[in-house]
């Protein structure tokens, strides 16, 4: 009896994964019920099937049942597997219908990829009756959101389905595993900052090549350096990139060497702040100040006054200004106790930069040589908010006393008149 259950706990365990798994196909089919014969086109889109004509009055509006869209994995190894899309759609016969049209368009390029299937017209006896067709060939990337749509042939103005649709991401487990673009998540990086280098280390065992840049994340990410293609199967699969500038928004990027391939990104000194005060200016000739930083931030900037070491910093009334673009103060008179301040949710631990503040110390950047980067944890690419150019019109400064917390730097030093 025992033995019983636990065959029975073996096969729902067994079933459960394999309901899990996303389905197999060996090749790009088309499937249509016995007794029918479909044929399959596959074109970019047909420019005749974008224009309507009215239904005629014994087809019903519902004449397209019912459209369903999965994924499906097809795999080739050594090569790894890509990605398909399985369309499962059912319409009513009719005898003024020649075939469907299934169009995929992908949100993030605009790329339409379409297949129609020409069905025999229905005779009396088969109108009405109704037909299962199921596409399996459209290509599809990882995380890729897309619109897909169905259409009769002819196209029938009203008669028309259409859904969005979402495709896995490395985050499902059999994804994950099999499709290469994924494989770029277990690279490892190393920072060495005695050398200025980022080296990038590609895993032993086989699969597709990579390319691998480093970019400074703004709108897009722009180019810090050319990529570089590292060869998966060869012997040595380190390669290093050298940098100029420990920027927050400096990032590495990876993307294996197939068409259409996602591409991953990390940014190893985003959490670095040191470079937010490379970006200061003071003009003895006209007292201004200003404030430019290599890279976008969310957040606020201002002036405050430190009464002493290690004091809170009492924001000065009407200098608070958007962290977007250049920020430009006039008339700046420089004290020991006056301070620049910038804040933001990305931005929580408050201290005065070395040779900036009385009672600074150098922090501590941990070790010189090689410090591991993390593994595992590249993520798409977000895009920044746009810069904008803030008003900088004089104010007269006044009290108050500041909530947020933010980085301060005091305007003594490189900033006082000669």
């Amino acid at each position: 009896m025992l033995a019983g259950h636990a065959v029975a706990l073996l096969c729902l365990t067994w079933g459960a994964y394999q309901s899990l798994a996303i389905p197999r196909v060996t090749e790009c089919s088309l499937s249509c019920p016995q007794g029918f014969a479909c044929k399959s086109l596959v074109s970019r889109g047909n420019i005749f099937n974008s224009f309507c004509q009215q239904p005629p009055a014994s087809m019903p509006r519902s004449v397209l049942g019912a459209l369903g869209l999965s994924t499906a994995m097809k795999c080739s190894p050594p090569d790894g597997c890509s990605l398909l899309l399985r369309v499962n759609a059912s319409l009513t016969l009719h005898e003024s219908l020649q075939g469907l049209e299934v169009c995929s368009t992908s949100l993030d390029t605009q790329e339409t990829q379409c297949q129609t299937v020409q069905v025999p017209r229905a005779s009396h006896r088969q109108a009405g009756q109704q037909l299962q067709v199921r596409f399996d060939c459209f290509k599809v990337g990882v995380a890729q959101s897309l619109y897909v749509t169905l259409r009769t042939v002819p196209h029938f103005c009203g008669v028309q389905l259409g859904q969005q649709y979402h495709t896995e991401d490395c985050r499902e487990e059999d994804v994950g595993k099999n499709v290469p673009d994924c494989f770029a998540q277990k690279l490892s990086y190393w920072v060495d900052r005695s050398r200025k280098v980022i080296l990038v280390q590609v895993p032993e065992s086989g699969g597709p090549d990579y390319y691998v840049r480093l970019c400074l994340k703004r709108f897009i990410c722009e180019d810090a350096g050319a990529p570089v293609r590292v060869i998966g199967n060869r012997v040595s699969r380190r390669v290093s990139l050298p940098y100029s500038q420990e920027l927050s928004c400096l990032c590495l990027e990876v993307w294996s060497a197939t068409p259409d391939a996602v591409r991953i990104q990390t940014c190893p000194f985003k959490n670095d702040t040191e470079s937010l005060w490379d970006a200061i200016r003071y003009h003895p000739g006209s007292q201004a100040l200003s404030w430019e930083p290599a890279c976008p931030m969310r957040g606020r900037v201002s002036l405050c006054w430190q009464p002493g070491p290690g004091a809170h910093c009492l924001e000065l009334k009407h200098s608070g200004r958007p962290a977007r673009g250049r920020v430009q103060y006039p008339l700046v008179d420089t004290q020991p106790q006056l301070c620049l301040k910038v804040s933001g949710p990305d931005h929580n631990l408050p201290r005065a930069l070395p040779g900036l503040a009385e009672g600074s110390e150098e922090p501590d950047k941990g070790p010189t040589a090689l410090g591991q980067g993390t593994h595992g944890q590249m993520s798409p690419s977000a895009l920044p908010s746009p810069r904008v150019q803030p008003p900088s019109s004089p104010s007269n400064p006044s009290w108050a006393n500041s909530g947020g917390r933010g980085f301060v730097t005091n305007l003594r030093g490189p900033w006082r008149p000669a």
